[in-house]
């Protein structure tokens, strides 16, 4: 008998020439699996090993303000590093909650120590000397700040408010017409107040007058005499001159 080529099948008489039987695989290296088995195979072709080297991983991306150093993979720890800042960012508002409700709570308490108080303005005012006002004339000086008229008439000085008694607006003194008239609804008045034409019910309310120690003219706006009603012959609505 003839020997056998290694690798080969035995020829039978038959056949003049055998066909060439293709080496087996070579089994893959314990170990290898995925990625290496595709960088180890053009090492065993007789490729250049400095080309076929695993690239490594990218770094992950830092999360929005928090600080990640646990290493690649390691899910635990990267768990643990966003349950911690979690908890100390809902630690720090929960302590600025309180510090907050602690500081209106203080200055409520203060607040309530000090009743409030209206600082109105004194409704007692000086309106000059009476040889300031001229006979037969009415004065506008007292209006812008106070609202109020001072009248010179007949020997006596009286002051009237201004103010409409129809719907509270601010008549107008006309000089050429000799009396005061209501802008909004045309209420008209002599230059006593008494009125006489337009919707306005009845006439201007005058205020105590009286002279004070210096010898002017002191004019309460709190005190009011009505026409109506017979105030106007009270001593103290007016003064003589």
């Amino acid at each position: 008998m003839t020997d056998q080529v290694a690798g080969q099948p035995e020829s039978t008489g038959g056949e003049a020439e055998s066909k060439p039987v293709k080496p087996a695989p070579k089994p893959l290296a314990e170990g290898l699996v995925g990625p290496e088995v595709r960088s180890a195979a053009p090492a065993e072709r007789g490729a250049n090993p400095a080309a076929t080297k695993a690239v490594p991983p990218k770094p992950e991306k830092k999360a929005d303000g928090l600080r990640r150093t646990a290493a690649a993979g390691d899910g635990e720890g990267d768990s643990n590093i966003w349950r911690y800042s979690r908890r100390d960012f809902f630690a720090k508002l929960g302590w600025m909650s309180m510090f907050s409700f602690l500081g209106v709570m203080f200055v409520g308490t203060r607040r309530f120590m000090f009743p409030r108080v209206l600082f109105e303005p004194s409704p007692i005012f000086k309106a000059g000397f009476p040889e300031e006002y001229l006979e037969g004339t009415v004065s506008t000086k007292w209006m812008k700040d106070y609202r109020v008229w001072v009248v010179r008439d007949q020997g006596r000085i009286y002051a009237i408010l201004g103010i409409c008694t129809h719907l509270g607006c601010t008549p107008r003194w006309l000089e050429k017409e000799d009396k005061f008239k209501c802008p909004c609804h045309g209420s008209g008045f002599y230059r006593t107040g008494v009125n006489f034409e337009g919707p306005a019910p009845r006439a201007l309310e005058r205020l105590r007058v009286a002279k004070a120690e210096d010898g002017s003219i002191l004019i309460d706006k709190s005190i009011k005499f009505l026409y109506e009603k017979g105030g106007w012959d009270n001593p103290q609505s007016y003064l003589t001159v």
